[in-house]
């Protein structure tokens, strides 16, 4: 099944070898370039995610740490990439997440940023849940004010099949447990935005999200 979103990044990481991924949560990305010859270190400040990324993706080395503090040296990578990470920093750390890493990418390499823009099918049927309007506009503003030399700017669309309501749910809280108080909660509203913002098919019914990619300089 195509991936508009790794094959994007990608098409930024031709000719790099060790790659670090900043926020990797449960490893999925870090799984995927790794099947692809990646040398990939993996970060997150949760214990918990890193021992479910460890467990997905062996081949990859994974540690706790802040994206803003780094543990490790100068240019110790060919390429950074934050996948959906960005806006989840602490709006006065994201600036100095950038900073770290260029700070660890070697010179001639990318720091390439895809993020979730504020719109779209799954953007409007999550809202009354999780609202990120707030934090994915100061992800994207950090990156219109960031000196770093821009490479890439190119927006494209994630779409995600799902086999039913359930699968949805499942697939949300699983991203973040936080949610599932809350959606419990809204079921109504929720089922009443599926059947409004959701292209339903054969296969159970599918939700679009704008996604932006920029990529920098190092």
């Amino acid at each position: 099944m195509p991936n508009p979103v790794l094959d994007a990044i990608l098409a930024e990481l031709d000719g790099a070898r060790t790659v670090i991924d900043t926020g990797c949560g449960r490893g999925t990305l870090a799984r995927a370039l790794g099947k692809r010859g990646f040398d990939v270190t993996g970060i997150d400040p949760q214990m918990e995610m890193i021992e479910l990324a460890r467990a997905g993706a062996p081949g990859a080395r994974f540690d706790v740490a802040s994206a803003a503090r780094l543990p490790y040296p100068d240019q110790s990578f060919d390429a950074a990439v934050f996948l959906n990470s960005l806006h989840h920093i602490p709006v006065a750390e994201m600036e100095g997440a950038l900073r770290e890493a260029v700070r660890v990418t070697r010179r001639g390499g990318r720091i390439v940023v895809v993020e979730p823009l504020a719109e779209g099918p799954l953007f409007e049927v999550l809202r009354p849940v999780d609202d990120e309007t707030e934090v994915r506009a100061k992800a994207q503003a950090v990156m219109d004010r960031t000196s770093f030399p821009r490479l890439t700017d190119v927006r494209f669309e994630r779409v995600t099949t799902y086999a039913d309501e359930a699968a949805f749910t499942a697939s949300l809280i699983a991203g973040d447990p936080g949610r599932a108080e809350a959606m419990a909660a809204q079921a109504d509203t929720l089922r009443g935005l599926l059947a409004r913002h959701a292209r339903h098919g054969p296969e159970g019914f599918a939700l679009s999200q704008p996604m932006r990619l920029r990529s920098f300089a190092a």
